[in-house]
């Protein structure tokens, strides 16, 4: 985010962490454009194209979108990049719905331990996922609302998989080509609010749909050699609660892709979680959280997703419970 004439405006930058700054890549473009004879008025038109305030609609430009900004941050980064002090950070992405999968062994069996339940035969079958809203992505710092009637706050230390390409009937052969790139994807979850979710068979909802934290950035699919090796870490008030990697999955990252798109529509920004690491949620632990603590995810080549528990909310309605039909 940066400062406008109307208040806050978000933009496209390219991130520079080793320097602790940013370039604002549609400031950027402008110069360029006016060094090669545009106006300001037609520089301001065409930069707004090409860095609109949507990461999801800059994405679906294709190679257009990253041959510009490399061009645009090497001649021009320098005159309009910005220190990490002082910025506020927007969701890394703006996805038009959460898709969030189930694929790390370890997690699905210590989860299932911890609940006390028996892991559905359909996890061999097919790759599981839900949808959510995307009207509660967060970003990196932003605080996490505390849900209504929810005692039980969890995190959970995921991969987000960023879509470069729609996607749709693909195959797993092919998915690969349509990752734009990596991102850190924290599912705050309401475990007592979810242990009534799942009773009821639909899927989950309020115990997910008020905060999924994306961010702080998106590292681009070429940085990564290999997407089996990433290494995860997460660390609550500054101690270290869990440590691991991308390794050990029920279904590859290809797999969870296709078997999405089958049927449906994945979008350009659209982002899919991974599922949680092995080790990547207090539930796992026996541990829990409390308002006003500080939730860092770590993953390697990306950075350090950092998120501030809210209070608990108070006086919200909330429905009554009915009377037995059966």
């Amino acid at each position: 985010m940066v400062q406008g004439l109307d208040g806050p405006v978000q933009r496209i930058c390219m991130v520079l962490p080793e320097q602790s700054r940013v370039v604002d890549l549609r400031a950027a473009e402008v110069l360029r454009q006016q060094s090669r004879g545009a106006s300001r008025e037609a520089a301001l038109r065409y930069a707004s194209v090409v860095f609109p305030e949507s990461m999801s609609a800059a994405i679906a430009l294709g190679q257009q979108f990253l041959d510009t900004a490399r061009e645009a941050a090497h001649q021009y980064g320098d005159d309009v990049s910005l220190p990490f002090d002082g910025l506020q950070w927007a969701p890394a992405c703006d996805p038009s719905i959460v898709r969030d999968g189930l694929t790390f062994v370890k997690h699905i069996r210590q989860f299932h331990e911890r609940m006390k339940l028996t892991p559905a035969p359909a996890l061999l079958q097919v790759p599981g996922y839900f949808k959510g809203s995307p009207w509660t992505v967060i970003g990196h710092e932003a605080e996490v609302p505390w849900p209504a009637r929810c005692d039980k706050m969890d995190y959970e230390l995921e991969i987000g998989w960023v879509i470069g390409r729609g996607a749709h009937d693909i195959t797993p052969e092919t998915a690969r080509s349509h990752l734009f790139g990596v991102t850190i994807f924290n599912d705050f979850s309401a475990r007592d609010l979810q242990a009534n979710e799942f009773a009821i068979g639909m899927g989950p909802t309020k115990s997910k749909d008020f905060a999924y934290g994306i961010g702080p950035w998106i590292t681009t699919i070429d940085e990564f050699p290999r997407l089996d090796n990433i290494r995860m870490s997460v660390r609550v008030n500054g101690e270290t609660w869990g440590e691991g990697d991308s390794s050990e999955l029920l279904w590859s990252i290809d797999e969870l892709i296709a078997y999405v798109s089958l049927g449906d529509h994945v979008q350009p920004g659209d982002v899919i979680g991974s599922g949680t690491m092995g080790n990547g949620s207090a539930l796992e632990l026996g541990r829990s959280l409390n308002p006003g603590d500080v939730v860092e995810l770590e993953v390697g080549g990306v950075g350090v997703l950092r998120n501030r528990l809210g209070q608990r909310q108070q006086g919200t309605w909330w429905p009554e419970p009915r009377k037995p039909f059966m």
